[in-house]
């Protein structure tokens, strides 16, 4: 079986790594690659799948939209979140799913985050939609620098949460950063980490985000991207395979990961 996270950059994917180390620890045959494509060629990727090419992909910027269209089916995820990162064919359709729901839960286990706290999610984004969908029921708190998007993201998702100015902080949340602040050294603003709980971080890169940093620094359980990016790929492998993935083993090739190879 071969499959493949198609995208535009797509080099500097760490899913190969993951994905491969997972099969290799089940003793599974099977092969995960780079597919390179543009943001006009998503055809390729479908193209690919529909003849046998490739069993499955995992699809990341700027294709989740067209995933989302491609898709005969789409799970409830993909559906209430309007992206797919996963798509694998099943009696010949394509089945679209979301798997970064999955992974913000993972990152929610990570940090060991009582259902009873309140929970401070920054951004309006897709990443956005995936993490709002996955702390539904709990004590939500939405904040970005354009607050008028807060009810639109409400509705689509169709999740209880209460919008509130950016910046504010939320005393003892488990703060989720759906953002990209961090990916270039940019800090979140002052005492939304401090007052936290606990911060789960989705930005990552070859540092420590200014974010994961201050929060490791003050204590506090923190999951950093990594750790949201191998919950969503267990949540792939799963779908590939039909098998639990060996989450400890892909985390530990996506730490150990370098551009170099």
């Amino acid at each position: 079986m071969r499959y493949a996270v198609v995208g535009d950059p797509v080099e500097h994917s760490r899913s190969p790594a993951i994905h491969n180390a997972g099969f290799k620890a089940l003793g599974i045959g099977s092969e995960f690659g780079h597919m390179l494509v543009p943001a006009d060629g998503f055809d390729q990727a479908i193209l690919a799948l529909c003849s046998g090419q490739l069993d499955g992909v995992s699809v990341t910027m700027p294709h989740k939209l067209n995933a989302f269209e491609a898709a005969d089916e789409r799970s409830d995820t993909a559906l209430r979140t309007g992206a797919v990162n996963t798509l694998i064919v099943e009696d010949g359709a394509l089945i679209g799913h979301n798997t970064d729901v999955a992974g913000v839960r993972h990152a929610l286990e990570a940090v060991e985050a009582d259902a009873g706290d309140p929970i401070l999610l920054l951004g309006y984004g897709g990443a956005a939609a995936a993490a709002l969908l996955a702390v539904a029921g709990r004590d939500i708190y939405l904040s970005g620098r354009e607050i008028e998007k807060a009810d639109a993201l409400i509705r689509r998702v169709d999740v209880e949460a209460t919008p509130i100015p950016w910046g504010e902080p939320v005393p003892m949340a488990t703060v989720i950063n759906a953002t990209p602040i961090g990916m270039a050294g940019e800090f979140l603003p002052a005492g939304v980490v401090e007052r936290a709980a606990a911060l789960i971080d989705m930005p990552y890169g070859d540092e420590r985000s200014p974010a994961v940093a201050h929060a490791l620094a003050l204590g506090l359980p923190t999951a950093d991207g990594i750790t949201m990016l191998v919950g969503q790929a267990a949540g792939a492998f799963t779908l590939f395979t039909g098998e639990e993935a060996p989450i400890f083993v892909m985390d530990e090739a996506a730490r150990s990961w370098n551009r170099s190879g």
